[in-house]
């Protein structure tokens, strides 16, 4: 078997064939920027005002002088004259400094009146309560990195920048089918020995809520004939192929030579729980992914191999999955794989993050997922104490 760390690193070696398209920003929330964006102006623009208050040369001003007319009013928004020697301009916040200004004085250290005003505090130094021209981003400067998954922020950065528009790479396409015949799909009657398939539902969600592109090749019966013909089919129409089920080396498993016949594929026992049996490889060029078919084994190798391995042939630069270290509040004997534990997230008086354990650890029990907030590993050969860090996985948006 090899570790998680090792599978994961050959996964995202891969490669897709990346099409670009250029949309509006508005539009652009969540997609992958195909290029560098850099800025074609300063932000801000020009010196400006971080406050209310008067700007003035500051040599104009000494211990004996220093009360100046007001020359000029500048609002945000308009161009301003050049500052009258011996003068001072009434300035608001965001108003561009005006030629021969070189500082404000903001409005609670002055005694004025339309006409002039009077600078109470003694020491004004060059600089003070201006923002200068490119503070926030300068000429030229990149905002945005190829490879960046776009946030809502990034869309207002590019927004400033004046930019309405920005290359991103097209979806990722991903074929998702379940393989067995004792899957029925939900509203259907259950006849003995089936059970309804949840792991399709689930990996289309997973795949929307990502971003991609789902191709549903539905639920394929457990011959060989009729896993080639859906194999052909997803790589014919899409980028990447996930299947569950069918990947061990049962009798009625045909993933394996199927692939092998159309492809080839690498077939991996990880040394992780749950989930161990994996199979990798390629139909006819397209990356193929293969889960487990337990539910609990299914979501959490997609999570662990098969996000960072979209992510990756999606073209994101940033795959790795952060993970914050909580403490453990429950105990555990040692493991001989990486194992990935269901735990809910609590938080004690002292603001410390303590993670409690579901009490059923099999990979069929799917409850055990919609109760948890995410996993805590198990390093290999280790055991787990009360107390104990441990690195911390959210599968939703648990607030910490």
């Amino acid at each position: 078997m090899i570790t998680l760390s090792q599978a994961r690193a050959q996964l995202q070696r891969l490669k897709a064939r990346l099409e670009t398209e250029n949309i509006p920003i508005a539009k652009a929330l969540g997609r992958v920027a195909s290029s560098d964006t850099t800025s074609s102006l300063a932000i801000p623009p020009a010196d400006n005002s971080a406050m209310d208050g008067f700007a003035i040369r500051v040599s104009d001003l000494n211990d004996q002088h220093n009360t100046l007319p007001i020359s000029q009013r500048i609002p945000a928004g308009i161009g301003p004259e050049p500052l009258v020697a011996g003068t001072a301009a009434r300035i608001f916040t965001g108003g561009v400094m005006p030629i021969g200004a070189d500082a404000v004085v903001i409005q609670e250290n002055c005694d004025y009146d339309h006409l002039s005003v009077t600078v109470l505090k003694k020491t004004v130094t060059s600089g003070a309560n201006v923002r200068p021209k490119g503070q926030d981003i300068s000429y030229g400067a990149k905002v945005i990195s190829k490879g960046q998954k776009l946030s809502a922020i990034d869309i207002s950065l590019l927004a400033s920048i004046g930019q309405a528009s920005i290359a991103v790479y097209k979806p990722l396409k991903v074929a998702l089918f379940s393989t067995g015949d004792e899957l029925v799909e939900p509203g259907q009657d259950l006849k003995a020995g089936q059970i309804y398939n949840s792991n399709r539902p689930l990996l289309i969600a997973l795949c929307e809520q990502m971003g991609f592109l789902p191709y549903d090749c539905g639920i394929v019966e457990d011959t060989l004939e009729a896993t080639k013909l859906a194999l052909m089919d997803a790589a014919k129409n899409a980028d990447v192929i996930v299947s569950s089920g069918g990947v061990s080396v049962g009798e009625e498993d045909h993933v394996r030579p199927a692939v092998e016949a159309l492809g080839e594929l690498e077939l991996w026992k990880v040394q992780m729980k749950p989930g161990k049996p994996v199979a990798f490889g390629n139909v006819a060029g397209v990356p193929f992914l293969g889960l487990p078919g337990n539910p609990v084994s299914s979501f959490t190798v997609f999570q662990l191999l098969g996000v960072p391995l979209l992510t990756s042939l999606q073209g994101q630069r940033e795959t790795e999955q952060i993970t914050y270290p909580v403490s453990a509040a429950f105990s555990k004997s040692i493991s001989s794989r990486e194992e990935y534990i269901r735990v809910k997230i609590e938080r004690d008086a002292d603001g410390e993050l303590h993670a409690n354990r579901f009490p059923n650890l099999s990979s069929g029990v799917m409850s055990s997922l919609s109760w948890a907030d995410g996993l805590v590993r198990q390093d290999i050969d280790s055991a787990i104490e009360v107390g104990q860090k441990l690195a911390f996985l959210p599968l939703r948006n648990a607030m910490l």
